[in-house]
């Protein structure tokens, strides 16, 4: 077990070249406790779960779907002394994954969402236009890649995605010059994706790259990520104890809808229906600690532009027990994977 100094507790484990957005207020709304347990949703390179075990003497389960992720925590894992676990496992199992690893319940939950610089940065990966590369998209390693989607997906559904998914005003423009070339040749890289984008979408000087919001959208829906977003909220619920603190870190509109639907409903007292009087008031499970989203602050911004978009939320779990009956916050309406893929042949349908 690593001792303290007069410093803090130190961590080792080298740097990491991603840089964790807003992690000192979302550490210090975690109040790290010597004794406690936190989880750490998204490991990433490990920022936020190195901050953490310097903030106490505490012990830490992070998760990470991405296999490579897991490897680079290797030493990390090694020199904190057992006061960390690292687990390969989506985000929505981190109820069974703190359970098999011996706790019943945590002292918080912290989820930093999106991808990684290191998931950018590797061509093979296929998250990023910017390197040419195959166009997989993938967090982790099962399931249907990017160019699977865009080599089945039919117009109506691909607009779909790219309208919802990516916020995409072009959406079905995109889509049909998708199906178009397709029709010719499959579309296999992400730099193929680009090009074809850009001749759609007229980006301003200054403005974001034309595939921004495509790429986005086809990242979100082949990770399912909110879906998974909604389902991890569900199961930090579940794990965390009375007094117990949730922090969401979000970088885009979807997410950070869910996150704020999440706790608004999470937090405020239901009324008993006049359709069912024998039903007792559901109280409230959580309690907003952050009426408004907090946001970086300029400096951050400046050393870290990647921090632009995000916002931080924070709650405490009551001792309330969890109204099963309440939903976790509604979804975008977009096809299902398998009903999108699997359609080689019918992408010219309407």
């Amino acid at each position: 077990m690593m001792t303290s100094s007069d410093s803090g507790h130190a961590v080792a484990g080298g740097l990491a070249r991603h840089i964790p957005v807003l992690i000192r207020p979302a550490v210090e709304f975690l109040d790290v406790r010597s004794g406690g347990v936190y989880v750490d949703a998204t490991f990433g390179a490990g920022g936020y779960t190195r901050e953490i075990l310097a903030a106490a003497n505490c012990s830490v389960v992070a998760l990470d779907r991405d296999q490579s992720a897991i490897a680079r925590g290797a030493d990390l894992v090694q020199s904190t002394g057992g006061r960390l676990v690292l687990v390969e496992d989506p985000f929505s199992n981190l109820q069974a994954v703190t359970r098999s690893c011996g706790y019943d319940a945590v002292d918080g939950v912290v989820f930093d969402l999106g991808v990684s610089s290191m998931q950018l940065d590797q061509a093979e990966r296929g998250f990023s236009f910017r390197h040419d590369g195959p166009l997989d998209m993938r967090m982790g390693s099962a399931g249907p890649t990017a160019a699977d989607v865009v080599a089945s997906a039919s117009e109506r559904d691909l607009a779909t995605i790219l309208a919802i998914l990516g916020e995409e005003r072009h959406a079905r423009a995109v889509a049909r010059a998708i199906i178009a070339v397709r029709g010719d040749a499959p579309i296999r890289t992400t730099r193929a994706l680009a090009d074809i984008v850009a001749r759609i979408v007229h980006a301003r000087p200054g403005a974001i790259h034309p595939a921004t919001r495509t790429f986005q959208a086809l990242r979100i829906f082949v990770n399912e990520e909110l879906a998974e977003l909604a389902a991890g909220l569900l199961a930090a619920e579940q794990v965390l104890k009375p007094g117990g603190r949730l922090v969401v870190v979000t970088f885009h509109s979807l997410e950070d809808r869910i996150a704020k639907s999440f706790l608004a409903e999470r937090s405020r007292r239901s009324g008993p229906s006049r359709h069912l009087p024998e039903v007792a008031q559901a109280a409230a499970t959580f309690r907003v600690l952050t009426k408004r989203p907090i946001v970086p602050d300029e400096a951050e911004i400046s050393a870290n532009p990647r921090a632009r978009s995000a916002k931080l939320r924070v709650a405490e779990r009551t001792d309330a027990p969890i109204d099963t009956r309440a939903s976790p916050g509604v979804l975008p309406r977009v096809p299902a994977m398998s009903e999108v893929v699997g359609r080689q042949g019918s992408g010219r349908s309407r």
